[in-house]
């Protein structure tokens, strides 16, 4: 589709929407893998001033129900028929319980029955184009653009309210420090039901780039697609760039198009960002769906050993600093305090939370990221690890980032997640949770060793737990506390 193309869908889906009554500032519920409806759904929504809300299509039921009952959507655009549920039946459940949700919109070739609150997204478009109507007038940087959920791996998910502003502001810093240019090719295997996925999608807009999607992220389909149409910019988690590298058929692939892209989303050993840069020159990127999301990123001139080990600088715009936990002090260069951000970047509060809004700001307006982080002399930023995360060990502080990077070296390691387990003795254990690589035969005693040689003894995992996988969120990321639940129970007394 051309850029022409879209725009005319979009204005044809907005004035659908307008028969439909929405108005500016309703919300409109998005849980669709990667396809150029989606895209069309946030530009007509954009138009009229209405409010995206993306929603994952792996959630279980009573994660969409919450999600759209606290969103308080009003149309949900949907694929038509899926290998697990029929939309038709979930959507008759759904309108019993959530008065406010009005329309369903089904994307698809199908030809179903359908009654006067189900439509066919081809159907609303072709009917729009008749009725033309002017874009909404809204203050970008107050009006939200998007509310967007939590993956939830902490807790129950809250809706970060993200303006028109913060989101341009960040696809057009980012995408000058990865030097984007007309002609670009963007790989869109990202979900956009995450923020990074939306970030991929909007950083193309903006900067004329072609938009090549993917439905799912199968290693082989990227490759396939890699090769096929010439990507020059190639993002990804962690874990999709693992899986690339893992590919059999990597070896003989010709990705000599891919020029650069960002990994982001959960911690990037030195290691693994090394092995990628053999063939993607990528970013590291730090954020969160709070900050719309970049608030860091390396740039390609920066000294190589800092572009393996920090997360880069802020983006032009965006201040940062590290703050003391308890007395919200401003600490100095060099010492381990909570990451707080200040700027366009930054979310304008949690949807219908104002007290957990109130809570994640200090008094000067800086935004909490909950990280712990340590800013050096040349404004780089190093991530130690989640402030929730930090596991206390006969009270010997211990961030579980640090020990993961350690283990993530060992070559049988694939990947690692540190958590901590309750004891009635020394307060908690360090447990490390391991996916060795395929084929590989290693030991917990192995590892505790090898970390032995490299830490402090307070930091040698107590216990090493061997998983084929970890369960993760849509976004690439370890469900942190349903794993923790996996290994205490496993660790209880029968």
């Amino acid at each position: 589709m051309t850029y022409g193309q879209v725009d005319q869908e979009a204005r044809a889906l907005q004035a659908a929407f307008g028969d439909f009554g929405i108005e500016s500032g309703d919300a409109v519920a998005v849980e669709l893998a990667n396809r150029p409806e989606w895209v069309i759904s946030l530009l007509a929504a954009a138009r009229m001033g209405a409010v995206v809300v993306p929603i994952d299509p792996s959630v279980s039921y009573p994660e969409l129900k919450y999600q759209l009952r606290h969103a308080e959507a009003s149309v949900l655009v949907v694929p038509e028929s899926t290998r697990d549920f029929d939309p038709l039946e979930v959507f008759e459940e759904l309108i019993v319980d959530l008065p406010d949700l009005q329309y369903l919109v089904t994307v698809g070739d199908e030809d179903r029955w359908y009654d006067d609150r189900v439509f066919r997204f081809h159907d609303l478009v072709s009917g729009g184009r008749r009725t033309p109507r002017p874009i909404a007038e809204v203050d970008p940087a107050a009006a939200p653009l998007a509310v967007m959920y939590t993956s939830g791996t902490m807790g129950k998910p809250k809706g970060v309210v993200l303006t028109h502003d913060n989101l341009v502001f960040t696809a057009l810093r980012t995408s000058e420090v990865l030097q984007m240019e007309d002609g670009e090719k963007v790989l869109g295997s990202v979900p956009m039901s995450t923020v990074f996925g939306v970030h991929i999608a909007i950083s193309a807009l903006v900067t004329g780039a072609t938009l090549v999607l993917l439905e799912r992220f199968r290693a082989e389909l990227v490759l396939d697609t890699i090769e096929r149409e010439g990507i020059t910019i190639c993002h990804g988690v962690p874990t999709m760039f693992r899986l690339l590298m893992r590919d059999p058929s990597m070896e003989g692939r010709d990705l000599s198009t891919v020029r650069t892209g960002i990994v982001a989303g959960s911690p990037v050993s030195q290691d693994l960002v090394r092995r990628i840069r053999r063939w993607n020159d990528v970013q590291i990127a730090y954020g969160l769906t709070e900050t719309g999301p970049t608030v860091t990123i390396t740039r390609f001139d920066d000294p190589e050993e800092t572009r393996e080990t920090t997360v880069g600088r802020p983006i032009e715009g965006v201040e940062v600093s590290i703050i003391d936990v308890e007395t919200e002090a401003h600490h100095g260069l060099e010492a381990v305090g909570e990451l707080a951000v200040k700027g366009p970047n930054v979310m304008s509060g949690y949807y219908r939370m104002p007290v957990e809004t109130e809570r994640s700001f200090t008094s000067e307006g800086y935004f909490l990221t909950g990280d712990l982080a340590v800013l050096d002399e040349d404004g780089f930023v190093s991530i130690v690890g989640l402030r929730k995360e930090m596991i206390i060990r006969g009270g010997y502080n211990i961030y579980p980032r640090e020990l993961e990077d350690v283990l993530r070296a060992h070559r049988a390691v694939d990947d690692v997640c540190v958590l901590g387990v309750p004891n009635e003795i020394l307060g908690e254990l360090i447990c490390a949770t391991v996916v060795p690589v395929e084929g590989a035969i290693v030991t917990g005693d192995e590892l505790k060793a090898f970390c032995r040689d490299q830490v402090a003894d307070y930091k040698v995992p107590d216990v090493v737990r061997f998983f084929d996988t970890f369960p993760m969120t849509g976004s690439g990321k370890v469900k942190r506390r349903e794993l923790a639940e996996m290994v205490r129970l496993e660790m209880s007394p029968t």
